[in-house]
C-alpha cells in the first residue's frame, strides 16, 4: 500500500500526459500530490520535512506552469528539489557538523559513525548528479524526452538504494540469537 501511495501522484502525471499534454499532467499531479499527503497527514499525523519540501516545491512551480503556460518550471522542479537536498545535507554535515541523515534514521538503523558519514556525502553527490542529470534533459530535449526520462530514470534511484543496501548491509545487526 505505502509504495502505490509514494507512486500515486506520478504515475497519474504520466498517464495525463499520454493521454493529453503536460499542462494537463502537471494539475493532475498538483491534485495527486495533495491527495497523497493529506492521506499521508490523516494516517501519521505529520509530513517529513522532504515530504513539506515536495508539495510546496510542486505546487509553485505547477502553479507557475499554468499561469504561465510554460512547461520549464515543472520541468526544472526535480532540479531544485535535488539541488537544494544536496545543499541541505551538505551544509548540515560540513557546515554544522551534523549527520541529518544518521538524524533521520539513526533510530531504525545502528551504523558506526563513519558509515554515516560516508552514507550522508553519497547521499550529497547522488542529489548533486540528479540535479545536474535532470536540468540537462530539462534544457536540452523535447517535453516528451523529458517526461520518459522521469518515467525510465526511476532505475536511478532504485540502483542508489540497493547499493546503499548492499554497502550498509555488513554493519547491521541481525534480530537472531547466536547458536
Amino acid at each position: 500500500m505505502k509504495l502505490i501511495l509514494d507512486f500515486f501522484p506520478i504515475l497519474l502525471f504520466f498517464g495525463a500526459f499520454k493521454l493529453y499534454d503536460i499542462y494537463t499532467a502537471t494539475g493532475v499531479l498538483m491534485a495527486g500530490t495533495v491527495i497523497q499527503m493529506s492521506i499521508i497527514w490523516l494516517r501519521e499525523r505529520k509530513l517529513l520535512p522532504m515530504q513539506k519540501a515536495t508539495l510546496v516545491l510542486i505546487l509553485l512551480f505547477g502553479s507557475l506552469t499554468l499561469a504561465l503556460h510554460d512547461d520549464r518550471f515543472i520541468k526544472w522542479k526535480p532540479t531544485v528539489l535535488y539541488g537544494a537536498m544536496a545543499l541541505a545535507l551538505a551544509v548540515a554535515l560540513w557546515g554544522f557538523k551534523k549527520n541529518f541523515l544518521k538524524m533521520l534514521l539513526g533510530t531504525q538503523l545502528d551504523l558506526p559513525t563513519h558509515i554515516w558519514g560516508r552514507l550522508n556525502v553519497a547521499w550529497v553527490a547522488y542529489c548533486l548528479f540528479m540535479a545536474v542529470l535532470n536540468g540537462y534533459v530539462a534544457a536540452y530535449f523535447s517535453t516528451e524526452a523529458w517526461v520518459n526520462f522521469k518515467l525510465w530514470g526511476y532505475v536511478f534511484p532504485i540502483v542508489f538504494l540497493v547499493a546503499q543496501g548492499l554497502y550498509i548491509s555488513p554493519y547491521l545487526k541481525s534480530d537472531e540469537p547466536a547458536a
